[in-house]
């Protein structure tokens, strides 16, 4: 199949944004059942056919929480406010039912809280092995305690150094190693240069790279994730994990090595604990729960695929304008056909630069269109 989706890179938001209709590269004939990943990334500026008539069944995973990473900028409080409602119609819009990977994300229409994604295999292939090697009297851990992340003030940075800042006295003759990279590389390593403990920054490596093997402690103060992935892998590999008493830990909580804390007070004794402790090693039922096969389970039980799909009725494409958008239906249908409208000032076709990297045919523009772009 060959097709091209119109994306644009927005710099005030930092990501890429799906522009059209990505409906239309999928034959109705074949659409059942859609899975969104980021339903309300995928959705702001959907403009085309609802994904709820497309689809028997839509599903929305939700897993970033841009309320936080919208409060940390210039007019954060304002700009919340207005994202949390944003969200909250898109996605009422377009999802029959949506899965939030953990409570830290906003409450959204006929949402369940489910974590349902999973590590790669590689990472609990590591965990066997230190279990291995903890079962034959060899030391599986001869290194201290790290942090990996893409190096942002808002991926923890500033709360990991203001915590090692404020109990430098309490955790002396302690080693940290920060690697990532990222905008804010320069002014993490200054800040660290300024402790009295060691913390070294190193630039950013694959959290599967040997060289994280054999760390013992994995210092994660992050608020701002869902469910922090390389808290997961780093549990996957049998680690101790230090991280807040945040919902965003809450599946790490059945975990014996992970550890939490309230406050810096607690994140002292966690850590000075944890580098004195030796791991549990992961048990078999704990390998399969931090497993994709598990996290498939969870899916599939959280989505009740075989109750739902047999009740819902896919509209063919030429009912949309007719069901989408009748004021005599219900109030969704209506709140789906301001959506459309407010999308439809957004330039859909790519210019002619974009054409050129891709490969297309460069398009006709009118004068008339070339003004109808947003500002990002």
């Amino acid at each position: 199949m060959h097709f091209h989706l119109v994306l644009q890179f927005s710099i005030h938001k930092r990501s890429i944004l799906a522009l059209g209709d990505i409906t239309e590269i999928i034959p109705d004939e074949e659409a059942d059942i859609a899975v969104l990943e980021e339903p309300e990334h995928l959705t702001w500026y959907h403009h085309g056919k609802r994904w709820k008539l497309k689809f028997r069944l839509v599903i929305g995973i939700v897993h970033t929480n841009y309320i936080e990473y919208v409060k940390r900028e210039k007019n954060g409080t304002l700009q919340a406010f207005l994202l949390k409602y944003m969200n909250n119609w898109v996605v009422d819009i377009y999802c029959h039912r949506v899965i939030r990977l953990s409570a830290a994300t906003q409450e959204l229409p006929r949402s369940v809280v489910c974590n349902v994604h999973g590590v790669n295999p590689r990472f609990l292939d590591v965990g066997m092995k230190k279990r291995e090697q903890h079962e034959n009297g060899i030391q599986p851990f001869t290194k201290g305690a790290y942090y990996i992340g893409k190096m942002v003030w808002s991926k923890g940075y500033r709360e990991l150094l203001n915590l090692l800042h404020d109990n430098q006295k309490e955790l002396t003759g302690l080693d940290v190693d920060l690697y990532g990279t990222g905008e804010d590389s320069d002014q993490v390593e200054e800040e660290a240069e300024k402790l009295e403990i060691t913390v070294k920054v190193h630039p950013g490596r694959d959290h599967g790279d040997p060289l994280f093997h054999d760390y013992k402690v994995f210092l994660n103060p992050s608020t701002t994730d869902v469910v922090c992935t390389t808290t997961a892998e780093a549990l996957a590999m049998g680690k101790i994990v230090v991280c807040a008493n945040h919902p965003s830990n809450d599946f790490f909580k059945q975990f014996p090595n992970c550890r939490v804390y309230d406050d810096s007070k607690g994140f002292v004794k966690e850590t000075c604990k944890a580098l004195q402790d030796q791991p549990a090693p992961l048990t078999d039922e704990q390998r399969h729960e931090l497993s994709w096969e598990a996290a498939t389970e969870r899916f599939l039980n959280s989505a009740h695929l075989d109750n739902t799909v047999k009740k819902l009725v896919k509209k063919p494409s030429k009912l949309y304008m007719s069901t989408s958008f009748s004021f005599k239906g219900n109030l969704q249908d209506a709140s789906a056909l301001a959506h459309y409208v407010g999308t439809g000032f957004m330039n859909k076709e790519p210019d002619e630069e974009q054409c050129k990297v891709v490969g297309l045919s460069t398009p006709k523009m009118k004068k008339a269109n070339r003004s109808r772009k947003w500002s990002f």
